[in-house]
C-alpha cells in the first residue's frame, strides 16, 4: 500500500536539511505532474533544494522518478551504439548541430532530445527552427524512423516524455533556481536516460557565459553527472570547456545555422572545430573505439571533408520538414541590414565577455525570458574578432542583426561592455578545453 504525505511536512523536512526518501519524492513529483500540487508549493521545494542540496541517494531517486514520469524511447530495433551529447549551455554553442551528423557518419546512432534557449544562452531547437519549414516536435515513432534512416535525430521532448522535467524547467527559470546542481542534474539526466542510451558525452562549460561561471562548481557538476549516469548503466564522460567568449563567430539562430554549414563544409572557425573534434574523439572512445588518436582524428576529418556529414545533415533537415536548399545557398535567407560596432581604439582584445554578447543577442530578439516566448530567427551578432586579436581603431568588431531598432542603444551598450581593448600588450587567453573531469573531481588532460 502506497504511503500518503502532507506537502507542508515534506517542505519543512527539506527546508530544515532533511533527506526525502524515494516514496516521498515519488509522491511529490507524481502529484505535481498531475496538478494536485500547485506551483507555489513546488517553488518552495525548489528553493529548499537550492539552499540545502540533495544527498547522493536522494539525487539518484530524484533522477529515476523524473525519468519515469512519462514515456521513454525504445531503441532496441535501431542498430548501433546509441550515444548522445549534452552541453550545459553557452553563447554561440552550435556544436550539437555539427557533431551529431559527424558521429552518425562514423557509425554511431545519435538520438538527441534538445531544449530551447533561455536568457543569454542559445537553444539547439531554436537554431534548427530558424531553417524554413523545420519543426522539432515530432512523434516518438517518427523520431525512431529518422534515427534509423540518417543515423541521428535532434528533436524536442514529446508531450508525454519526462513531463516532470517539462513543468519543473519552466518553474526553475521563474524562481531563480536554474543554477542548482541537483536540479540541473535531474533535468539533464532525466531526459538523457529516457533516450535508451548506451553512452553519453558531456560538454560542461565554465566562465563568464556559463550557468556555472566558477570552475569548482562546474567540475562538481561534471563529476556528479558522470557518477549518476554511470549508476544507471550509461557509459559517461565529461569535458570541462571554457565559455569566457562565444564559441565561433556567430551568435543567434540563423547565423549559427550558417556557421554550422561552414563547419560541415570544412570552413568552420578554429575553436568550434577544436570542440567538435575533441567531443567526437570522446564519443568514439565511449563507444569502444581503441584506435590511436591520429586514426580517430583522420576518420572524423574525413567524415567532414568527404561531404558525408553535410549530406546527412541535409537529409535530416528534409525529413524534419525543412528546406535543405537554403542551406546550400544561405545568402538567399533575408537578413536585415547589419549595424556595425567598431573598435573605439587600437590594441589587443583582452576580453570578449560571452555573457554580455549573449545579452546583446537576447535584446536583438534571439533569446527569450520564458520557454513559451517567441524568438526572431534573423536576430543575432556576428563577430569579426576573438580574444587575443589585434584590432585597429574603427575596425569592425561585430555586426548586429535586428529589427528591434528601439533596442539598438541597449544592444550597443552590451557589446561595448563586453569588449575590452588594451594597447601594445599581447593577451594570454585561457585554453578552450581544460580537460576531462574524473569521478574524483580531478581534471586530466584530454585527448
Amino acid at each position: 500500500m502506497k504511503r500518503s504525505f502532507v506537502i507542508t511536512e515534506l517542505l519543512k523536512k527539506k527546508r530544515d536539511g532533511g533527506t526525502l526518501d524515494a516514496e516521498e519524492l515519488e509522491w511529490l513529483i507524481r502529484n505535481y505532474v498531475k496538478g494536485a500540487i500547485p506551483d507555489y508549493q513546488m517553488s518552495a521545494f525548489l528553493m529548499a533544494v537550492y539552499f540545502r542540496g540533495m544527498s547522493s541517494d536522494e539525487l539518484l531517486n530524484f533522477v529515476r522518478i523524473m525519468r519515469d514520469s512519462g514515456a521513454k524511447l525504445d531503441l532496441s530495433r535501431v542498430p548501433g551504439f546509441h550515444l548522445d551529447k549534452h552541453s550545459t549551455g553557452g553563447v554561440g554553442d552550435k556544436i550539437s548541430l555539427v557533431l551529431a551528423p559527424v558521429l552518425a557518419s562514423l557509425g554511431l546512432s545519435v538520438p538527441m532530445i534538445s531544449g530551447r534557449g533561455l536568457g543569454h544562452s542559445g537553444g539547439t531547437l531554436d537554431k534548427l527552427e530558424a531553417i524554413p519549414g523545420l519543426k522539432t516536435r515530432i512523434p516518438v515513432q517518427r523520431f525512431v524512423e529518422i534515427l534509423s534512416q540518417v543515423g541521428f535525430v535532434i528533436a524536442g521532448q514529446t508531450e508525454d516524455m519526462v513531463p516532470a522535467d517539462k513543468k519543473l524547467y519552466a518553474l526553475r527559470d521563474a524562481t531563480a533556481t536554474v543554477d542548482s546542481i541537483p536540479l540541473v542534474v535531474g533535468s539533464i539526466l532525466s531526459k538523457k536516460l529516457a533516450e535508451d542510451l548506451d553512452g553519453l558525452i558531456l560538454d560542461v562549460k565554465t566562465g563568464k557565459g556559463a550557468f556555472f561561471p566558477k570552475k569548482k562548481d562546474a567540475v562538481q557538476l561534471a563529476r556528479i553527472l558522470v557518477e549518476i549516469a554511470t549508476e544507471f548503466g550509461v557509459i559517461t564522460r565529461a569535458l570541462l570547456t571554457s565559455m569566457d567568449q562565444p564559441v565561433g563567430y556567430a551568435v543567434g539562430n540563423w547565423l549559427e545555422v550558417v556557421e554550422t554549414v561552414d563547419c560541415l563544409t570544412n570552413q568552420g572557425p578554429e575553436d568550434t572545430m577544436e570542440l567538435v573534434e575533441a567531443l567526437a574523439v570522446l564519443a568514439l572512445q565511449v563507444s569502444g573505439d581503441r584506435h590511436p588518436l591520429n586514426h580517430q582524428l583522420a576518420r572524423i576529418r574525413k567524415a567532414i571533408s568527404s561531404g558525408e556529414a553535410f549530406d546527412r545533415f541535409l537529409r535530416y533537415v528534409s525529413l524534419m520538414g525543412g528546406d535543405p536548399a537554403i542551406l546550400e545557398h544561405p545568402e538567399r535567407f533575408p537578413l536585415p541590414k547589419p549595424v556595425v560596432y567598431t573598435a573605439p581604439r587600437e590594441g589587443y582584445i583582452e576580453d570578449l565577455d560571452a555573457y554580455r554578447i549573449g545579452m546583446a543577442a537576447f535584446y536583438a530578439g534571439a533569446g527569450r525570458l520564458k520557454v513559451e516566448d517567441p524568438v526572431d530567427a534573423v536576430a543575432g551578432i556576428r563577430l569579426h574578432k576573438k580574444m587575443g586579436d589585434w584590432v585597429q581603431q574603427d575596425e569592425p568588431i561585430a555586426e548586429i542583426y535586428t529589427v528591434r531598432v528601439d533596442m539598438l542603444d541597449q544592444i550597443l551598450e552590451e557589446i561595448s561592455s563586453a569588449v575590452r581593448i588594451i594597447p601594445y600588450k599581447p593577451v594570454q587567453t585561457e585554453p578552450l578545453i581544460y580537460g576531462e573531469v574524473t569521478l574524483k573531481g580531478e581534471i586530466r588532460s584530454f585527448p
